[in-house]
C-alpha cells in the first residue's frame, strides 16, 4: 500500500458545489455529483466539463450517480423524506425526470447501484429495525423490496451517505450493502435482494461516526471494504477490511490502516484498489 495524493491532477470546474458523487464511465466520461443540485460531466477526459442544475432540486444533496455512457445517468439526493429522490437522464442532463420521491419521513436514503441500464436498487437506513430498500426493473418506476429475509438492523447501526459506494453490485445477482454505528456488517445476497446474509466487517463500530463507508470487488472472490471514524480520521487502526471468499467472511490483514480513515474505495482491475479519504489517496 502507497499513497498517491501526489499525483492527482487538479480540474478546474466552474462551480462552488462539494462534490461525494462519482461514476467514471471511460476515460473520456465523467460525471459526479453534489451540493445545491449540482451535476458535472465531462467527455473529453477532463479537458472541459458541463456544470448542470437539476429543475426544482436547488436545495438538494446528490451524494451518488451512476451513469452508464455520455447521455444516461441517474442521480440520489438523500435526507429525511422527500429529501431523498431519485432523477434520471436520458439526454447528457439536458432533462432530469423525478422517477423517485420518498414519501415516508422516518427514512432516509444513502444510495444506489445498477447491476444494467434497467435493474437497480436504491438503500435506505432503517425504519422500525428493517432497512429500507427499493429497486427498478424497467430503468423507470421504483418498487420497495421486501426484507422479511433480511436480518434486522442492530439497535444504533445504520449507513452512510458518504461515497456512493455503501452499496454495490457484484456480478449478474450478487448485491452487497455495508453499515456501520454501534456495529458493523456486511450484507451480501445472491439473488437480487430477495434473501439476504450478514457477516462482520470487522472494521471500527461503537459511535454513530464509525463503520463501513465503502465496498469495492476486483473480482468474484476478492474485496475490500474501507472505513473508521471519520471524526477521528487520524486514527490508524480498524480502516480496512479484505475478503478473499466472496464476501462470506472478512479479515483486517491489510497495511492500509497506517493512512487513517477512508470513505471511498474502487478496483480499477481484479489486482489494483485505489482508497480514498479526507487525509489522503492510497493504492494497493
Amino acid at each position: 500500500m502507497s499513497s498517491v495524493s501526489a499525483q492527482w491532477q487538479k480540474q478546474e470546474v466552474n462551480t462552488d458545489a462539494s462534490f461525494r458523487g462519482l461514476d467514471v464511465v471511460s476515460d473520456k466520461v465523467v460525471w459526479a455529483s453534489g451540493t445545491g443540485g449540482t451535476v458535472v460531466r465531462t467527455i473529453d477526459g477532463g479537458k472541459n466539463w458541463d456544470v448542470i442544475k437539476v429543475p426544482g432540486a436547488e436545495k438538494l444533496d446528490f451524494r451518488d450517480i451512476e451513469a452508464f455512457d455520455a447521455n444516461t445517468a441517474y442521480i440520489l439526493s438523500i435526507g429525511n423524506g422527500e429529501s431523498s429522490r431519485i432523477y434520471k437522464t436520458n439526454d447528457g442532463g439536458k432533462n432530469w425526470n423525478l422517477q423517485f420521491k420518498n414519501s415516508d419521513e422516518k427514512a432516509f436514503f444513502d444510495s444506489i447501484a445498477f447491476w444494467d441500464k434497467k435493474n437497480g436498487m436504491a438503500q435506505g437506513d432503517p425504519v422500525d429495525g428493517k432497512f429500507v430498500l427499493y429497486h427498478t426493473t424497467d430503468g423507470e418506476t421504483w418498487k420497495p423490496v421486501g426484507t422479511d429475509k433480511m436480518p434486522g438492523a442492530l439497535e444504533g447501526e445504520a449507513a452512510f451517505a458518504a461515497s456512493g459506494t455503501s452499496i454495490i453490485t457484484h456480478g449478474k445477482k450478487g448485491i452487497f450493502l455495508i453499515t456501520g454505528g454501534t456495529e458493523s456488517r456486511v450484507f451480501r445476497s445472491n439473488d437480487r435482494g430477495l434473501t439476504w446474509t450478514a457477516s462482520d466487517s470487522r472494521v471500527l463500530r461503537g459511535a454513530p461516526s464509525k463503520g463501513a463507508f465503502g465496498i469495492a470487488f476486483g473480482s468474484k472472490d476478492i474485496g475490500i471494504v474501507v472505513g473508521g471514524d471519520y471524526a477521528e480520521p487520524e486514527m490508524r487502526s480498524g480502516n480496512v477490511s479484505y475478503t478473499s471468499d466472496g464476501g462470506k467472511t472478512w479479515v483486517t490483514k491489510l497495511k492500509i490502516d497506517r493512512f487513517g480513515f477512508r470513505s471511498g474505495v474502487t478496483f480499477i482491475n481484479k489486482d489494483t484498489a485505489i482508497v480514498v479519504g479526507t487525509t489522503g489517496t492510497d493504492i494497493t
